[in-house]
């Protein structure tokens, strides 16, 4: 049996996850995990992807990044010039996104709260991380996972961020934070980060990236139309909003 995961996870998140200056239009910091089976990924998600780039843009440097999709930044400010491009864009994007195999954990935090809770809060990064390392690797357990390495796959953010997050997920992975609730032995996983430049252009740091912001506004605002969380919704195996 190889010492590798069957699984690859892939993270991104939406948000400023400080609470220094709390954006009033998005005071929440969402941290998302897309786990993927790697024979799948390999055989049939990077494919799928490659292709719904050459159908769209004739090659597949172009990255999926959802801001820029929303914004209609270069390249997807092409889509703004032919209403008929942009609905079959977003219409396929929709139906790879709703039928990928793929399983979703994520953790929403509420800033305002945690701050108005907590005389000390923690940063809004380490507690959603906390959130999503714990409950994948329960899943992790119950498909016999436990014991190897699976790799967690985080969009580099500059040498000195990369370290700070390196040092703070390994104290959650060997079972050092210091939390009130129950624990989780998450050791038993053997989680191991790895940080990838945006420009190595993975097409699951570009999934999960489609689906942080859209979660985090169905938490935020949850009576407004969210057509792109509904999509992947069934995929979801937990979502944890903090403070509850």
């Amino acid at each position: 049996m190889s010492n590798y995961s069957d699984y690859i996870v892939f993270a991104d998140e939406s948000g400023d996850h400080g609470l220094s200056s709390i954006d009033p239009q998005f005071p929440v910091f969402s941290l998302v995990f897309a786990v993927f089976e790697k024979e799948l990924y390999a055989a049939q998600i990077e494919p799928e992807v490659r292709r719904f780039k050459f159908r769209h843009f004739g090659h597949d440097a172009v990255i999926l990044h959802e801001r820029d999709i929303r914004k209609e930044a270069p390249p997807f400010n092409r889509l703004r010039a032919d209403a008929d491009h942009r609905k079959s864009f977003m219409d396929e994007l929709s139906e790879i996104m709703s039928r990928l195999p793929m399983y979703v954990y994520a953790s929403v935090i509420l800033k305002e709260r945690l701050w108005a809770k907590y005389a000390n809060p923690w940063n809004p990064y380490e507690v959603a991380l906390h959130f999503c390392l714990e409950r994948l690797c329960r899943r992790l357990v119950r498909d016999g996972q436990q014991g190897r390495t699976v790799h967690v796959l985080v969009e580099s953010r500059g040498k000195r961020e990369d370290g700070e997050l390196e040092l703070e997920f390994r104290r959650i992975v060997a079972n050092e934070s210091h939390w009130g609730w129950r624990r989780t032995d998450i050791s038993v996983c053997k989680f191991e980060p790895v940080f990838v430049a945006k420009a190595a252009n993975m097409a699951g740091h570009q999934l999960t990236d489609l689906m942080a912001r859209p979660l985090a506004l169905r938490i935020l605002r949850p009576d407004q139309s969210n057509r792109a969380s509904e999509t992947i919704w069934d995929r979801v195996a937990e979502l944890k909003t903090f403070p509850d």
